[in-house]
């Protein structure tokens, strides 16, 4: 090998590891970075010598369509999830202490206590204040799953912004991209940092990919919706200012097309977006529509009548216009109706009322059964407490079987929302675990090592050494021949 030769392999190694030494630093610094992908300097040999010929990026694409499956499918799962554990807090937690099904066999057992001791004037204010607890447990049940409506909504407004924000971002990392691949440059960066932007778009909405010429993406959803080709679609959505059980939410609209709602407690949501729309559209209203049930229910069952006039009775209520509402007929769901429901201040003794007309029949005026004012008449209670065991027709819209007495129907609601809530939390466990798979498969392959790098480090190292003692030889070599030469 003549000295030439010699110096040049040396100043080759040089370069190389000079390179080497910049990814790999470069790819230690970014370990824990879970949105880099490791880079990799590919040396080729040829007649010229060695020499670093491309920076490649350890990208796995098949990994990375898997990974924001799953990434869709935990998010919109977790997020079914988390708005089931609100709508469970709203009837007190694990042991539902404050649902209208406890406060219904607490006034059954005070109607019967009523019954046994009808001449009882603490009897009959205990079976009142039972009845208030009631009517109280309705409404707040119902106001708070308006909230939850409303709390859906508004996070509904944040995601469309953030998504539209970072389909931006999209636009902007993918021209980057394009610009690097059509140049002969590296991308490598770039292309991070549209992976970056597509992890978080997967988490709000279901997407897919399609690779174009030169490094171009266009992005659709799950079902097909164009998101993203070379300028980014507009998702649109109006955000509603308050909820009523009869309001309706306005629907997010992705280029024109509406996204549909998630669907059953193993959500087919894919990203949040789709189960928070499950939650304000579906979920909550058929928890609101049970509640509206249990009230109708409990109007109709204490009304009062004098065989031609039937009038509200313990419990009354007021229609959406505000009005006194009369006792309902319908089979239909009320909407509402559990939100206005109330104890009769005809029997409200701070009120002025006299408890003792629920014994008689006569808080409404129509009747009085007990005609002989007898202290001992219990023909009245004992037809109250027979009628909230007997078996009754609930609106199957409110999801859960009908024919059952209101108390039972009660707490088959509760049993409802128990089992989709079950249902759902399972499936969020089988999503998480599903995405924990796909993250570290994605990471095994694309992810830094760092035991790997620093091995490679000193590989680089020993390179450079022995680069240093060609370096060194030749040094002396030429030295040697100066000295010969003078």
């Amino acid at each position: 090998m003549s000295l030439t030769s010699a110096l040049n392999t040396a100043q080759s190694i040089f370069n190389n590891t000079g390179t080497q030494s910049s990814v790999v630093s470069n790819n230690i610094s970014n370990s824990s970075n879970s949105d880099y992908v490791r880079r990799q300097a590919t040396i080729s040999t040829s007649l010229n010598g060695a020499q670093v010929v491309k920076i490649s990026r350890a990208q796995e694409d098949a990994l990375m369509r898997q990974w924001l499956k799953a990434s869709a499918q935990d998010s919109g799962q977790q997020t079914l999830a988390s708005g089931l554990a609100d709508l469970k807090s709203i009837l007190g937690g694990n042991d539902y202490e404050s649902s209208p099904a406890s406060y219904l066999t607490t006034f059954q057992e005070k109607l019967q206590a009523f019954r046994t001791s009808p001449s009882s004037t603490i009897a009959a204010q205990s079976a009142v204040t039972a009845a208030q607890d009631v009517a109280n447990s309705l409404n707040n049940a119902s106001k708070s799953v308006q909230a939850v409506r409303q709390d859906a909504d508004k996070s509904i407004a944040t995601q469309v912004a953030s998504l539209n924000t970072l389909l931006s971002q999209f636009q902007t990392a993918n021209a980057a991209v394009k610009t690097a691949t059509a140049t002969g440059g590296n991308p490598a960066d770039a292309l991070d940092e549209r992976d970056k932007v597509l992890k978080q778009i997967s988490s709000i909405i279901g997407v897919n990919t399609a690779d174009r010429e030169n490094g171009d993406m266009a992005l659709y959803t799950t079902d097909g919706t164009v998101l993203f080709d070379t300028i980014p679609r507009t998702v649109t959505f109006v955000s509603q200012d308050t909820y009523t059980p009869t309001t309706k939410g306005n629907g997010v609209y992705i280029d024109g097309v509406a996204l549909p709602s998630g669907q059953g407690s193993t959500s087919t949501s894919k990203g949040s977006l789709q189960a928070l729309l499950q939650i304000r559209d579906d979920v909550a209203p058929t928890m609101q529509s049970q509640l509206d049930e249990i009230a109708k229910s409990l109007v109709k069952t204490f009304s009062e009548t004098d065989g031609t006039t039937t009038q509200p009775g313990l419990f009354v209520w007021k229609t959406s216009a505000g009005v006194d509402g009369t006792t309902p007929t319908t089979t239909d769901v009320i909407a509402g109706i559990a939100g206005t429901i109330s104890v009769n201040t005809a029997v409200i003794t701070s009120q002025g009322g006299d408890p003792m007309k629920l014994r008689d029949g006569s808080i409404t005026g129509l009747t009085n059964l007990n005609t002989g004012n007898a202290s001992g008449f219990s023909d009245n209670l004992d037809a109250l407490y027979s009628a909230l065991g007997t078996a009754q027709t609930f609106s199957s819209d409110a999801g859960i079987s009908s024919n059952v007495s209101v108390v039972t129907y009660a707490q088959n609601s509760i049993g409802w929302l128990e089992q989709y809530r079950s249902d759902a939390s399972t499936a969020s466990e089988n999503t998480a675990a599903a995405l924990s798979r796909s993250t570290e498969a994605y990471s095994n392959e694309t992810g830094v090592n760092l035991d790997e790098e620093l091995t490679l480090l000193l590989d680089i190292e020993q390179s450079y050494k022995a680069a240093t003692k060609i370096l060194n030889a030749v040094d002396e070599m030429l030295k040697s021949l100066l000295d010969i030469a003078s």
